[in-house]
């Protein structure tokens, strides 16, 4: 009897330190090659942890974040992926910036039946026609963020458009995107000019004077980082954005129309995060905890970071288990609050709800705003494809 009391509390005993171990989460990111971005996000990860642990964690179990480069690498991406579930037995996998690596991420997450939460890669490829039982995205991918640019693209009535864009996997997808929503909004549109650019290696001055030799009436833009500023820079020396509309995805984020400063342009159409002008509670409140924290401003990356810890957070809870396919159970349709309001996991192809903000750039002052915008939804379904169409390129997997 004393016995088996005995092994009943050793029993109990294992039961209760395993109940004080952490829940570990392995994040995977570029943050030596897009800083940018990442480090922001960074911030926004370490607060949402902060938050959650000061209130108990998840069950009582501390969020710990163990953290990996992949040097922008998606070979990388995938040895730290490996190293993080034998080594550091972590629970689920989130993080991603470039497209290529969070495809890399996905597969092996499929391969190895482990959840993978995709903070940041855009290509569509991610959650529709390569999308997986183990893979769900935070942000709207690139076909929903061109089908939010369209309508107001649609609205210039411009017949010529050039298109440029970096030519991995975020590009290629966000050009092929925008120019069909585009050509089914204006039947008679033409792409006079396409300049696909070497990610990070952009040749400025040829690709400007390539794209004015076309003379569009009109441009779309998707590159980014150093390379948006370089574009930038030298299409505002050679006059390509004077009279000329322009419509661009990402531009409308801090961490990219910041750096711009004097030559930030004005009257673009843009993606993007106007942070200190959106007025709800739970904005401000977000707002405010991270300047309190990091004497400093959000960036959409600080929002990314933060929406996804929570996110993981939250579907650890309703799992109620480590178990990778209770934890993919309970992501599909799984609800959380974020600061631009509830989103929700959609069951069909595992892409959060969260939407865009679609407005303006202008220059204030020597500095870049986003001006007369709005916030879409991306729980709207004239931002993605029919469901049956969904459903038919992830069965095709």
């Amino acid at each position: 009897m004393r016995a088996a009391l005995l092994a009943g509390c050793t029993v109990f005993a294992a039961a209760a330190a395993q109940g004080q171990e952490p829940l570990k989460i392995g994040e995977i990111n570029s943050y030596k090659a897009q800083p940018a971005f990442l480090e922001p996000y960074r911030k926004g990860m370490e607060l949402a942890v902060e938050e959650i642990n000061a209130a108990g964690g998840v069950d009582g179990r501390k969020i710990e974040l163990v953290i990996r480069d992949d040097n922008a690498n998606p070979g990388d991406a995938v040895r730290q992926a490996e190293e993080l579930l034998s080594r550091e037995k972590v629970q689920m996998l989130v993080g991603g910036f470039l497209s290529n690596t969070g495809l890399a991420l996905s597969d092996f997450a499929k391969q190895k039946k482990i959840a993978y939460l995709a903070g940041e890669p855009l290509t569509d490829r991610l959650t529709w026609q390569g999308g997986n039982r183990y893979t769900f995205r935070l942000r709207p991918g690139t076909y929903t963020q061109a089908a939010m640019l369209v309508p107001d693209a649609a609205k210039l009535n411009k017949k010529r458009w050039a298109v440029v864009y970096p030519n991995y996997e975020y590009g290629q997808s966000a050009a092929a995107a925008f120019k069909t929503l585009l050509k089914a909004a204006q039947p008679d549109v033409e792409f006079v000019a396409e300049q696909a650019t070497p990610l990070g290696k952009v040749d400025a001055g040829s690709v400007v004077q390539a794209v004015a030799d076309a003379q569009p009436d009109a441009i779309v833009n998707m590159l980014f980082g150093a390379d948006l500023s370089k574009f930038v820079r030298e299409g505002n020396t050679r006059g390509l954005f004077k009279d000329r509309a322009v419509v661009s995805i990402l531009t409308g984020e801090p961490e990219y129309l910041d750096p711009l400063k004097g030559e930030a342009p004005n009257g673009w159409i843009v993606t993007g995060y106007p942070y200190a002008s959106i007025d709800t509670p739970a904005h401000k409140a977000f707002l405010n905890a991270y300047e309190t924290k990091f004497k400093d401003y959000p960036r959409l990356g600080s929002l990314v970071g933060y929406t996804m810890i929570k996110s993981a957070a939250a579907g650890l809870a309703k799992a109620k288990s480590t178990d990778s396919e209770k934890l993919v159970d309970a992501f599909e349709g799984l609800e959380v609050d974020m600061p631009l309001g509830k989103i929700s996991f959609r069951p069909q192809d595992h892409q959060s709800t969260m939407g865009a903000f679609v407005g303006q750039t202008r220059n204030v002052d020597g500095k870049g705003e986003m001006v007369d915008y709005r916030y879409l939804s991306g729980a709207d379904p004239k931002f993605q494809p029919p469901t049956a169409q969904i459903e038919k390129s992830r069965a095709a997997q």
